[in-house]
């Protein structure tokens, strides 16, 4: 390409609105380009402590001592673990109370978990938007450019009383810059939005798999006690 013909030169010289739309395709590639890498690192993180706990969990250790731990570590903990302490929490403070009902222990034991894995979802979802939102928009963004651009480069041609390929080519080139740039937003969001969403389903999976797991543990235990030893606290696990 010519230093005439050149990106940078064809920026410099098209329309305040084609480089408008540039800018902004441009500032929206940057975004979603650090959103991607932010989310891997933290998708990796999610994933090596979760087996990390799950190893731990199912290594037959007490979970009273699990508990405690992961309210001691609650910032460094995986999803995984927060759930599981929600679960403890909501179960121990159930039994605290002396409520013998079995049902009322897993419900509430349950219904912590559940708004537990709702907010540990939320948390790896955020950002995913954003990048759907560039996956979608961003060729249209660029397309609008296009057409902008074209309009301006015939209407400067209406005036020439001859019009050759070398007159005309500056302008469509400066045009279709703009689509490019669009696309070049759009794919590698597209791509990893997709992979992200299938990355956070496996995860969630796994999370109600665990929970469910967890639940039917604390019902043999219950049904391993005989009634007057069910307000007996956590410490009996």
């Amino acid at each position: 390409m010519t230093p005439e013909l050149s990106i940078v030169q064809l920026m410099l010289h098209a329309t305040w609105v084609v480089q408008a739309v540039v800018a902004l395709l441009v500032l929206m590639s940057l975004i979603s380009w650090a959103a991607i890498f932010r989310k891997l690192g933290t998708l990796k993180r999610v994933r090596a402590r979760n087996d990390a706990f799950e190893r731990e969990f199912w290594s037959g250790t007490n979970l009273n001592e699990l508990y405690a731990a992961a309210a001691q570590n609650a910032r460094q903990a995986g999803p995984m673990e927060r759930i599981f302490a929600s679960g403890m929490r909501e179960f121990s403070k159930l039994r605290e109370r002396r409520i013998t009902d079995s049902g009322a222990l897993l419900d509430g034991a349950r219904r912590a978990m559940r708004a537990s894995f709702q907010r540990e979802l939320d948390v790896m979802e955020s950002n995913l938007s954003f990048l759907g939102t560039v996956a979608s928009v961003a060729p249209y963004v660029g397309l609008f450019g296009t057409v902008w651009g074209i309009m301006h480069a015939f209407t400067g041609l209406a005036s020439l009383a001859q019009v050759t390929l070398a007159t005309v080519a500056p302008g469509i080139a400066e045009a279709l810059v703009a689509t490019a740039i669009g696309l070049f937003a759009a794919i590698p969001a597209v791509v990893a939005y997709n992979r992200f969403a299938h990355d956070i389903d496996r995860v969630a999976n796994g999370l109600e798999t665990f929970m469910e797991e967890f639940s039917n543990i604390l019902q043999r235990n219950l049904g391993s006690h005989p009634p007057q030893h069910a307000t007996a606290s956590a410490s009996t696990f």
